[in-house]
C-alpha cells in the first residue's frame, strides 16, 4: 500500500542540481554551436560531478553510467586535439 510519510531528501542535493544544469548547457551548446566543441567540457564536468555524487549517495547505476560517460568525452576531447 502507498505510505504517507513524507520522503527524505537526499544529500548534496546542491552538487546534483549543478551538474545536472552543466549537462544541460552543454547540450545547448551542443545544439546551438557544436562547431565549437566547447560542449564536450561542459558535459565532461557535470557527468564527473555527478559521478561524484553518485558515489556519495551509494548509487552504483548512476556512479557507472556517469563514470562512463566522462571517460568518453574524455577520450573524444582527447582524440579531437591531440
Amino acid at each position: 500500500m502507498f505510505s504517507l510519510k513524507k520522503s527524505e531528501k537526499k544529500p548534496y542535493q546542491f552538487l546534483a542540481w549543478f551538474s545536472t544544469l552543466s549537462i544541460l548547457i552543454g547540450a545547448l551548446i551542443a545544439s546551438l554551436a557544436p562547431e565549437l566543441y566547447l560542449h564536450h567540457f561542459f558535459f565532461m564536468f557535470g557527468n564527473g560531478l555527478l559521478a561524484i555524487t553518485a558515489f556519495l549517495w551509494k548509487e552504483n547505476s548512476l556512479l557507472v553510467l556517469n563514470s562512463g560517460l566522462f571517460l568518453i568525452y574524455v577520450c573524444g576531447t582527447y582524440y579531437e586535439y591531440v
